[in-house]
Parts: C-alpha cells; sequence; structure tokens
C-alpha cells in the first residue's frame, strides 16, 4: 500500500506541474495576441483594416502609420524629454520612497502607526483634480518638468510594499553593523539595499511604467509644445488623424491611412522603451512582489 502512494505521488506532481504549465500558456497567450493584433494593425493597409481582415498578422504590408508618426520631427525630442523624465521621476521616486520606509520600519520612531495610518488614508481619499491643480498653479509648476515629478512622486502602496520588505530583513544583521560602528545611513546603504534589490528592482519598474504611460497630469498641466512628453505628443497625433479622416469623409480630401492604423503604431512605438527595459528587472520582479505583499 504505502509503495502504491509513493508511485502515486510522481504522477500527481507531473499532473500538477502540466496544469501549471497550461495556465502558464493560456495566460500568455491571452497577454501577447492583443499586442499582436496591434501590431499588426499598424502594419495592414486601410482597406485591410477597413474591411476587418486583420487578425495576428498583417494584411497587405503598410508602413504609412508609423510614416506619420514619425512625420513630425518633435517626436524624437518628446522621446528624449520623456526618457530624461522617466529616469529623474523613478530616481528621485525611489530616494523618497527608502527614506520614508526605512524609518518606518523602526518600532522607536514616535508616531509610527500615526504616519502610517495617514499614508494608508491617502490610498483611498484624496482632494481631488480641482485642489489638485490649483496646488500646483500656487506653487508656480506650470509649463514646467516639476509639475510631472512632484505631485505623485511617492505611491503610498510602493511605500508600504518597501517597508514591509525592509521589515522582513533579520534586525541582527543591523544590530551587527551598529556593533561595528556603522550609521543609520551606513546601515541603509551597505546592509539593507543590497539585500532589498528585487523589491527596488520592482518598485522601479512600477514607478517608470507609471510615470512613462503618464498622460492626464501633462495634459492638464503643461501647455509649452516643448515640454511635451511622448504620450500627449502621440495624442495630438492621433486626434489630428481623426480630424483628418472626418474631413477625408466628407470628400474634402483623401488620406492613405485610418485612425485605428496610427494609434496601433503610437502604441508600439510608446510600448517598445518598456519592453526593452523589462527582461533586465523581470528576475527580480515576481520575488519583490510576493515578499512585499505576503510578510509583514
Amino acid at each position: 500500500m504505502r509503495n502504491e502512494i509513493l508511485r502515486s505521488k510522481p504522477n500527481r506532481l507531473r499532473v500538477i506541474d502540466a496544469v501549471i504549465m497550461l495556465v502558464i500558456s493560456v495566460t500568455l497567450l491571452l497577454c501577447l495576441l492583443p499586442f499582436l493584433h496591434i501590431i499588426a494593425i499598424s502594419l495592414s493597409s486601410k482597406h485591410a483594416i477597413l474591411s476587418d481582415l486583420v487578425t495576428f498578422f498583417p494584411r497587405e504590408l503598410d508602413f504609412h502609420a508609423y510614416g506619420i508618426v514619425f512625420q513630425d520631427a518633435r517626436i524624437l525630442w518628446s522621446m528624449g524629454l520623456t526618457i530624461i523624465l522617466t529616469v529623474t521621476y523613478t530616481a528621485l521616486s525611489m530616494l523618497m520612497s527608502i527614506c520614508a520606509a526605512y524609518p518606518l520600519t523602526k518600532d522607536r520612531l514616535r508616531g509610527r502607526k500615526v504616519f502610517m495610518i495617514i499614508i494608508v488614508f491617502t490610498m483611498f481619499f484624496s482632494g481631488g483634480l480641482i485642489p489638485e491643480y490649483l496646488l500646483v498653479k500656487q506653487l508656480g509648476m506650470l509649463d514646467s518638468l516639476s509639475a510631472l515629478i512632484v505631485p505623485s512622486m511617492i505611491s503610498a502602496f510602493n511605500l508600504i510594499i518597501l517597508r514591509t520588505f525592509f521589515s522582513s530583513i533579520p534586525a541582527s544583521l543591523e544590530e551587527s553593523a551598529y556593533l561595528d560602528g556603522s550609521s543609520h545611513i551606513g546601515t541603509l546603504v551597505r546592509i539593507v539595499l543590497p539585500l532589498s534589490m528585487p523589491a527596488l528592482a520592482t518598485l522601479s519598474l512600477f514607478y517608470a511604467v507609471s510615470r512613462w504611460n503618464g498622460f492626464l497630469d501633462a495634459l492638464f498641466y503643461i501647455t509649452n509644445s516643448e515640454l511635451y512628453p511622448l504620450q500627449l505628443k502621440l495624442y495630438q497625433i492621433v486626434v489630428n488623424s481623426q480630424i483628418t479622416d472626418l474631413t477625408a469623409q466628407e470628400g474634402a480630401s483623401q488620406i492613405e491611412s485610418v485612425p485605428e492604423s496610427i494609434k496601433a503604431a503610437s502604441i508600439v512605438f510608446a510600448t517598445i522603451p518598456i519592453l526593452i527595459v523589462y527582461p533586465w528587472l523581470q528576475r527580480y520582479f515576481v520575488s519583490g512582489v510576493m515578499i512585499g505583499a505576503v510578510k509583514g
């Protein structure tokens, strides 16, 4: 009887592995197929799109949509500006999050629970768009990159994850560093941060993606075309293409592309940089999120 049970365990494990692989494969397909559809639309001709012939492969290959996206020479300026903005925002956000999360792990910090209640409160309640706009205006940050950095510099959700991760580090390591004469900052830099690379990489990706995809704050706070980030620039391209398409439908002119193809090309153009960065951080992603979410 015991031997039969032992022999059945490998079979059960193989079944579980097969189910897990099936779930992973289905999930990958559900994530990959919509993106393939977007790429196919961006590379298909007007006739194929209007005839609803495009699925996951381009039909009647046409690069005209990408030509429209790159037609404005300032789009490369917006791309470079967005890269600089994203890097700066991510660095400052991580610095502020680390400086806030590390002290909150110490029991000797007075008012620690009050600070946590205030931080959690901001996750569910906010003043709204109008008070935020008035505040940015009063601080003189309109039409400046600071308006895209300062208001959303710290995420309460990311801060709580980082605090939980710091709390999971054994206190004995820090105590040993203090006995060796290390300061609080030295312990943070030499002990805590190197052990927190999964959380730091994961939250850096969160901050970078949120800033890269940020659109509404730029639409509200930026009117200088020289400071348009990539998402706002692509929004203008899509809006202009829709106006042109309506004009063509009225018989004023004929165009070679349709708004759907331009939207698809814009999505691909804006997504590629993040897709390039993600594989470098992917190995930290799962462990960083799980440790920060489960422990504490």
